[in-house]
């Protein structure tokens, strides 16, 4: 009798599986939503563009638990673009013209999404940018919504807080003069066009300003020149590898300047702070969000678990604080639109997501001219306390300060920069 009862029991079991499959088949019937983009996941960007790929599998994962969109399941359709622009065009063609995807998103980074932008507006799609710097102010596209906290003004956004700090600190330390070294792409460019407007208000006078091609390797004789015209404050525009570069040759050269670095992209990524260790302490940058306790909106702290868990062994950034969040969020809000709209109609969608505000991972959004957020949230940080390159050693945001603005504030920057420096 046992016997019978546990085969009674699994066959009964077999058709509550059966059922529930079958119910889920019909939930989500027809062919899938397609969502098409390209991601570095090799080249310079592959850094951060491998943990932007994940967040958005896992977005694809959940949404295809609760019943896909419009009942159909979500499929991504990807490609690498090997962190090379020249790459994007032909990408972002074959997606729409041969794929054609229901749905496009950009890459991570402002190179890789610029080029893609025309491509998208010869088709009309909606289009969701990924950590991409003022892309739109050329076109002025409305179905343009861009995943960047950096407000109406992109470009001076992101270094304001650098420079609030320049001007609180400005009698006390003495600060008069600058020096600016500028990677030679369209972000960097476009964000060092933001400092020198935020320069002037400080008063500052500068000493320095050049640019250096992105393929440069020894930064030396840049650090050299900085040093030769002795500026109090050192801004950099910089890129994840020649940031790394910068930083190495600041400390090997023994960069003496009282505040440092300005807006260095690099720096926020787990395999960064693991390789550069103890060289950030006293480095002033930006970041876009960390698990600070005034931080941790609704479900960003439950995505981070699932993320860590899937990234283990994976080669993609084991804490994914930087990026992750962004790029979950960034396909919430497309999401959201269409299964709000009832549709895939690109007019709808476009006009739901500017006619609305969002409750994502990474805190409320909310669209506003050229698709950019309506108030501007970039995080000004002290790297500070860094003892070790253990994953652990910034775990929970140890090592980073939030210095500005007040209502994330955590600490006060520790000053001039050449007395703090490993």
């Amino acid at each position: 009798m046992p016997g019978n009862v546990a085969r009674s029991v699994a066959s009964a079991v077999a058709i509550l599986v059966a059922s529930f499959s079958t119910v889920l088949a019909e939930a989500q019937s027809g062919p899938p939503v397609t969502i098409g983009f390209s991601m570095p996941l090799t080249g310079g960007l592959a850094v951060n563009g491998t943990s932007g790929l994940l967040a958005m599998q896992i977005w694809a994962e959940d949404t295809n638990q609760k019943g896909g969109l419009l009942g159909r399941p979500v499929k991504l359709v990807y490609y690498d673009d090997q962190t090379n622009p020249s790459l994007v065009p032909g990408i972002y063609t074959k997606l729409l013209d041969v794929d054609k995807v229901d749905l496009v998103v950009s890459a991570y980074g402002t190179n890789v999404t610029a080029p893609a932008l025309p491509v998208v507006i010869q088709h009309n799609k909606t289009f969701m940018g990924l950590f991409a710097m003022d892309v739109n102010e050329e076109f002025h596209y409305p179905r343009y919504f861009s995943m960047l906290p950096v407000g109406p003004d992109p470009r001076a956004a992101i270094s304001e807080g650098f420079f609030e700090i320049v001007k609180a600190n400005k009698e006390k330390l003495g600060l008069k003069t600058i020096a600016l070294a500028v990677d030679d792409g369209e972000a960097t460019r476009n964000t060092a066009d933001g400092a020198r407007v935020n320069i002037k208000k400080a008063g500052l006078n500068v000493v320095y300003d050049k640019t250096y091609p992105p393929t440069t390797t020894d930064f030396s004789p840049i650090i050299r020149a900085i040093q030769a015209a002795s500026p109090d404050i050192v801004y950099f525009a910089s890129y994840p590898p020649d940031s790394v570069g910068l930083i190495r040759a600041m400390h090997e050269i023994g960069l003496n300047t009282k505040i440092c670095c300005g807006t260095m992209t690099g720096p926020q990524s787990t395999s960064l702070k693991t390789s550069l260790g103890p060289m950030l302490n006293g480095i002033i940058t930006f970041d876009w969000w960390l698990p600070a306790p005034k931080l941790r909106f609704p479900g960003v702290m439950e995505f981070l678990e699932r993320y860590q868990k899937q990234a283990a062994g994976k080669g993609v950034d084991p804490l994914g604080y930087y990026l992750a969040p962004w790029a979950y969020a960034d396909l919430q809000v497309l999401g959201e639109a269409v299964e709000q709209t009832k549709s895939l109609d690109q007019d709808k969608i476009a006009d739901y997501i500017r006619s609305h505000s969002f409750k994502t991972v990474v805190g409320d959004v909310a669209f506003g001219e050229k698709g950019e957020w309506k108030k501007a949230r970039v995080l000004t940080i002290q790297f500070q306390g860094i003892a070790g390159t253990r994953v652990d050693d910034f775990r929970d945001g140890k090592g980073e300060v939030v210095l500005w603005p007040d209502e994330y504030k955590a600490g006060e920057p520790i000053l001039p920069y050449s007395s703090v420096k490993h």
